[in-house]
């Protein structure tokens, strides 16, 4: 058990370690990676290749990140998970004596050279000002294909959970401390992340923030994949919403 004084003694981390789950995302991976990697605050990025079939690891690799893969795809979820785990690994094979872990930056790996745009969420919390904050996205260049469908229902669902309507409910670029995302594991599965990670933090009373950035990612189109791909959100949401016993009438 460390002792008060021990604890007193150990410094807030004034850096973050930025996490990108990617999944055959080798056009766009090494832009995000070397756009992050000019965060002045970030000082380590990892990658979790969640299973691709392109050149996604090498890309990323070669661009400057720490690459992890899984061998097939497992969701974003346990790319999470795994990339949070690789931090941990990192930090202890190169200690840092008197300061704390370092807050954890989760990117979505198709921002490109906006991806350094997500230093906002940064500021709250290596200032101890906030637990959790999360990315509100500006107007996209290219108009997307979906109804807000899976944005309505994650809104609805934290709100009725917890209190609180988001502007941005998956949003996936968000910070949070490494305390914060303990207490929100075990993740929810799939797409349902970060509406189940906004919910439970909430629930456990950290105060979560939404933070502005000027961000700006390919939007899915309105194509069999990507009805597909809303309709995966949809039941991961929803599967989220529900193992918290929510009453999810209106779709």
């Amino acid at each position: 058990m460390t002792s008060p004084s021990a604890s007193a003694s150990v410094r807030p981390s004034p850096t973050v370690a930025v996490v990108v789950p990617a999944k055959d995302e080798e056009e766009r991976i090494a832009r995000t990676v070397e756009s992050l990697r000019s965060l002045e605050v970030a000082d380590l990025v990892v990658v979790v290749d969640d299973g691709s079939r392109d050149g996604t690891a090498r890309r990323a690799r070669d661009a400057g990140a720490l690459v992890v893969a899984h061998r097939r795809n497992r969701g974003k979820a346990a790319a999470m998970q795994t990339g949070a785990r690789a931090v941990a690994a990192a930090e202890a094979s190169t200690p840092r004596p008197g300061t704390g872990p370092r807050p954890l930056l989760f990117v979505d790996a198709d921002l490109a050279e906006t991806a350094v745009r997500t230093a906002p969420l940064t500021g709250p919390v290596l200032a101890g000002a906030a637990d959790l904050t999360i990315a509100v996205l500006p107007r996209q260049s290219a108009a997307g294909g979906g109804r807000g469908l899976v944005v309505g229902l994650a809104r609805r669902g934290t709100l009725r959970a917890a209190g609180w309507s988001p502007q941005q409910p998956l949003s996936g670029m968000r910070c949070l401390t490494r305390p914060a995302f303990e207490a929100a594991l075990p993740l929810a599965r799939g797409w349902g992340v970060e509406t189940a990670m906004t919910i439970d933090l909430l629930r456990a009373g950290l105060r979560v923030q939404e933070v502005p950035c000027e961000l700006q990612h390919r939007v899915s189109g309105t194509d069999w994949r990507a009805q597909l791909h809303r309709a995966a959100q949809y039941r991961d949401v929803a599967l989220a919403l529900g193992r918290r016993r929510l009453l999810l009438g209106g779709g």
